[in-house]
């Protein structure tokens, strides 16, 4: 500050004042860059060294700032003319000249680095000498490999990749991402993750919440989402892995969001579903088949085969025999009327008992699903719902229910036929309440394979 300055008789900067701040914000600047800097004028001197050149190097400024370019003390002698001339020849080359070339360090050591020089024009638009950025190539490459990453992900991975930020929404999505979404990588940016999934959402943002605050968790997470497309609703599985993105500038670990990598694992998960369950029901049968062979009476032995098959796979079930005995293919002119033989008990689940109906039919009403599965020699599939699916109110539920004659939590049926030596026995129904799925054609498949036995053990015993 200028001797005007600090008596306080005037408030004018002296005329040194200017370029002593110029300067000393230049030597700021310069020393807080990450890359390190030199600088030369037109003569090949050192200028400018900041403490990045200095932290490769180990020479200071002091030692620095004043020598004929790098000969003799940063770079070989038998390699100074080379490195010179590629240095200063930015002077006589637009833009900016890249090389790379050993330097050495204070200790005597050898630096492989990589060097940007341009040339610092004068006022008059002459060349006034160069500068020149340089760092460590293996530095620079790892950077560049960094960068090659995030761009093969952010466009090329076969896995989703979308950089969430701190409110949870999507800041950046690549091309795998945005078609899993079901959406454009554009038009999903900053929605909300509510807006594109219809179930799962909470868990997700869960697993994001705490990725922020605690950190990535140390195994991926399997979570199944429902997606909201152009299409309809899909139910998805997506193996996910998460990562905290922290800003590399802050001294402290600044959180910008969080990285979150998944796969769609869909169609394993639902093989590895489908093949568990197969086990299930096969050794389900296999218990039933060793726990029938100790009954005396054939009706208790059909009995147990009924409760076994109810594990995991229906709520109640039912047995009705043809009144008048089994109906042998051709008589289709014979009346059809079932008399109920076995039920479970409604509420708690217990092993099937005869009803007490001293024998008399069921008041079935036409088209009801355990004649038509007569009148078919097939199975049947119905529900509260429309098509047998979907969502019901409780109390049409009850009343579709009760004018079947089924138990006033059953929503989806399936009747099957029960046949042995070439005639219809009766129909075996199984019942599930709301809380499960409609049945489809692979648990078809496993009631038909139950309604064999039983068939055959009811022909057995004759009643």
């Amino acid at each position: 500050m200028s001797a005007s300055r600090r008596s306080g008789t005037t408030d004018e900067l002296g005329p040194d004042e200017p370029e002593r701040v110029g300067a000393d914000l230049l030597a700021a600047l310069l020393d807080g860059m990450d890359a390190a800097l030199c600088a030369f004028d037109a003569d090949g001197v050192v200028t400018h060294w900041n403490r990045e050149a200095e932290r490769i190097l180990g020479w200071s400024a002091e030692e620095a700032v004043g020598r004929q370019g790098f000969a003799g003390w940063a770079v070989r002698s038998a390699d100074a003319g080379e490195v010179a001339e590629r240095l200063l020849s930015a002077m006589r080359a637009p833009g900016r000249q890249v090389h790379e070339f050993a330097l050495l360090t204070k200790d005597g050591g050898r630096v492989l680095v990589r060097t940007q020089s341009a040339a610092v024009r004068g006022p008059d638009g002459r060349p006034a000498g160069v500068y020149c950025a340089f760092s460590e190539v293996h530095a620079q490459i790892d950077l560049e490999r960094s960068i090659a990453l995030s761009e093969a992900l952010l466009d090329e991975a076969s896995w989703g990749v979308v950089l969430v930020d701190v409110d949870l929404r999507p800041a950046v999505v690549n091309a795998h991402a945005a078609r899993a979404l079901g959406a454009g990588r554009t038009s999903v940016l900053g929605r909300p993750l509510g807006d594109l999934l219809s179930q799962g959402v909470e868990e997700l943002e869960n697993a994001l919440t705490h990725v922020l605050a605690e950190g990535a968790p140390p195994a991926p997470a399997e979570m199944w989402v429902t997606v909201r497309g152009p299409e309809g609703e899909r139910r998805r599985c997506w193996r996910s892995g998460f990562v905290r993105l922290a800003s590399p500038l802050a001294e402290e670990p600044v959180p910008l969001g969080v990285g979150w990598l998944f796969q769609d694992v869909t169609d394993t998960k639902r093989a590895e579903q489908e093949a568990a369950l197969l086990r299930f029901r096969a050794n389900q049968l296999h218990r039933a088949g060793r726990a029938a062979a100790e009954c005396e009476d054939p009706a208790e032995a059909a009995t147990v085969h009924l409760d076994f098959a109810l594990a995991g796979f229906a709520d109640h079930a039912l047995i009705d025999r043809v009144a008048g005995g089994p109906l042998r293919d051709g008589e289709q002119d014979r009346p059809v009327r079932l008399v109920r033989v076995v039920t479970t008990p409604s509420g708690t689940p217990a092993p099937g008992v005869p009803p007490a109906s001293a024998g008399l039919p069921v008041r079935y009403p036409d088209g009801h699903p355990a004649l038509q599965c007569v009148e078919r020699a097939g199975s049947v599939r119905a529900g509260a719902g429309s098509g047998g699916t979907g969502a019901v109110p409780a109390e049409r539920a009850r009343e579709w229910a009760a004018a079947r004659q089924w138990p006033g939590d059953a929503v989806h049926a399936l009747c099957v036929v029960l046949r042995s030596r070439g005639r219809t026995l009766g129909v075996v129904t199984f019942l599930r309440g709301a809380g499960r799925s409609a049945f489809e054609r692979p648990d078809a498949v496993y009631a038909e394979d139950v309604a064999v036995r039983i068939a055959t053990l009811l022909d057995l015993s004759g009643t």
